[in-house]
């Protein structure tokens, strides 16, 4: 008996995929994402209206390897057709924050006092809106939007003070579709 791996992904009705070379492009109404997916051992077919990922031979890192090919292309599904949202939530007792979007930088004004604002870098093709003390992260690449909402998180990290009186900070709340 040969072990074989094999994760089928269903493609929804308003989206299409293709593969070629290794990359898997899917496309549906919110947009259109690519990413390589490759490995020598792994293949990657599109069979009716699923995306098959199997590897023949498998040991326990290509089983794992396919498992993840396919949650990669999940998410790639669910970009395309729900998006992803984080929300964010800006907190101070001490200093009140004022944050901006500039270009693809968050802007961190007066953060515990200093001088000279934070700044968090936005990845990719993500969409950043302030509304009072929320921060919304949107888009289709969720690797994208929970790095960036990783990079404000960390721009307010506290340091150099006890983080149980200084709390302050933007913090994720939820992460959704």
């Amino acid at each position: 008996m040969v072990p074989v791996a094999i994760r089928e992904v269903e493609l929804p009705d308003d989206v299409k995929a293709e593969i070629k070379e290794g990359v898997v492009i899917v496309e549906g109404p919110k947009g259109k994402l690519e990413r390589k997916l490759y490995h020598p051992k792994i293949s990657i077919e599109k069979i009716d209206n699923k995306i098959v990922v199997k590897c023949e031979f498998a040991r326990r890192k290509e089983k794992a390897l396919v498992g993840t090919f396919a949650a990669h292309i999940k998410n790639m599904i669910k970009g395309v057709t729900e998006g992803f949202v984080y929300k964010m939530k800006i907190v101070y007792s001490h200093f009140p924050m004022k944050v901006s979007v500039k270009g693809n930088e968050v802007i961190i004004e007066n953060f515990l006092g200093e001088k000279h604002p934070r700044k968090a870098k936005i990845f990719g093709n993500v969409k950043v809106t302030v509304k009072g003390d929320e921060v919304t992260i949107e888009g289709i690449n969720r690797e994208e939007v929970g790095q960036t909402a990783a990079n404000i998180e960390f721009a307010t990290k506290v340091k150099d003070r006890d983080i149980r009186v200084f709390q302050d900070g933007i913090y994720i709340v939820s992460k959704g579709a």
